[in-house]
């Protein structure tokens, strides 16, 4: 069982006193627990080097997908193979950031990956920075924490400025509209570009110019001018974009090829976000400590999870028996996505039976641990819980 400590001052007067009062939004702060899971030096390093680990296999995963043209298999539409290739073969082109979900770690339990959250992962602010003002809320040492998220981040944006010395360091950061966690997540991203040199601007995607010719362009709402944008960071997945919009895809291609911007997180990375990778890293790395048997059909004569390949927040997913049963289950959007069926695992399970799931995010480098609270399935209910190092 975690072993929880409560933490009663909320972190509002901190954050305030940071300066962060954008972090204070509706959808930020209600998702933040006054308990923290109190976690180990060692088990810090277990999170930490399981999750540099993990990246690692998933290059050499996507690596294989590219060179047996499995992309199909994956679920990745054909209009994006191109940029998919464009993008992988152009060292330039940083992964920004994502976030391993992983089960276990705590309570003497093995870590076992879950899945990576790599192309719009989300719980950035309260990772980041919620959970650290917390701690100093609470007078506790918030040093205490495996959390450099904010640093980790503002050096990948310095070090995708230092490669890319032929474009100018204009950033557009875009999200959809009506989604204010999103808004929250791209606020930090673009605090964190601010740090690293960035000269940074926010337009939803919708009011977005793109010209194949010419590049990304943001209209200024001071003057009306149209900018060019030489660097783009969208929180809307890519598979989404290529469903609903194909004709940018075609255009966004242009732009990369053409060196006429550089998109984050790069088209590579939906490699990554696709579940059904999770099926070629058990056929890389075979009964692996931290992998999960997978399968693109339930597992004979054991408990799986059925998950769609590119489901999101819990949506879409079937917890069946080892007789096939359904033990538990999750509506959502996704269902005609292609599924794939990971083996079964419980999570950490406190005295309430609320369970815990590690979320490490990832930014060129293991950076910061947050925990994910919830039933069975966790899906967009789920609180965050933060963590303090004992």
């Amino acid at each position: 069982m975690p072993i929880l400590t409560s933490l009663p001052k909320a972190p509002d007067t901190q954050l305030r006193n940071l300066g962060w009062d954008w972090m204070l939004g509706q959808d930020t702060l209600p998702y933040l627990s006054n308990e923290v899971v109190v976690v180990t030096a060692d088990e810090v390093d277990a999170y930490e080097e399981a999750a540099n680990e993990l990246f690692d296999m998933f290059v050499a995963a996507g690596q294989l997908v590219i060179d047996q043209n499995r992309f199909a298999e994956l679920g990745i539409p054909d209009s994006l193979v191109e940029l998919i290739n464009l993008s992988w073969d152009d060292d330039r082109n940083i992964h920004l950031y994502g976030r391993f979900d992983l089960a276990g770690g705590v309570d003497g339990k093995p870590i076992k990956l879950i899945e990576f959250n790599a192309d719009t992962a989300t719980c950035l602010p309260e990772t980041a920075v919620v959970q650290f003002a917390h701690l100093k809320a609470n007078g506790r040492d918030e040093s205490r924490q495996f959390n450099s998220v904010f640093e980790t981040l503002t050096a990948q944006f310095e070090e995708i400025l230092a490669v890319n010395p032929d474009l100018q360091p204009s950033l557009l950061l875009s999200a959809m509209r009506n989604f204010p966690e999103d808004d929250a997540n791209v606020s930090l991203l673009g605090e964190a570009a601010r740090e690293a040199g960035f000269e940074v601007e926010f337009d939803f995607i919708d009011e977005v110019e793109f010209s194949e010719e010419e590049g990304i362009f943001w209209q200024n709402p001071r003057n009306s001018q149209f900018e060019k944008m030489d660097f783009w960071f969208r929180l809307v997945p890519w598979e989404v974009i290529a469903d609903e919009e194909p004709d940018l895809i075609e255009i966004l291609t242009d732009i990369v090829r053409k060196r006429h911007a550089l998109i984050l997180n790069p088209a590579y990375t939906l490699l990554f976000q696709s579940k059904h990778i999770l099926k070629i890293l058990w056929e890389l790395y075979p009964n692996h400590p931290l992998l999960l048997e997978t399968d693109a059909k339930p597992l004979a004569g054991k408990a799986c999870v059925e998950k769609v390949v590119f489901g999101r927040e819990g949506a879409n997913v079937r917890v069946l028996n080892a007789d096939g049963s359904v033990r538990d289950a999750v509506d959502g959007d996704y269902d005609a996505y292609p599924k794939i069926y990971q083996e079964y695992i419980d999570f950490p399970e406190d005295s309430d039976g609320r369970r815990y799931q590690a979320g490490v995010f990832y930014a060129g480098a293991a950076c910061g641990l947050g925990f994910r609270r919830g039933g069975t399935i966790l899906d967009n209910t789920a609180s965050f819980v933060g963590h303090v190092v004992e």
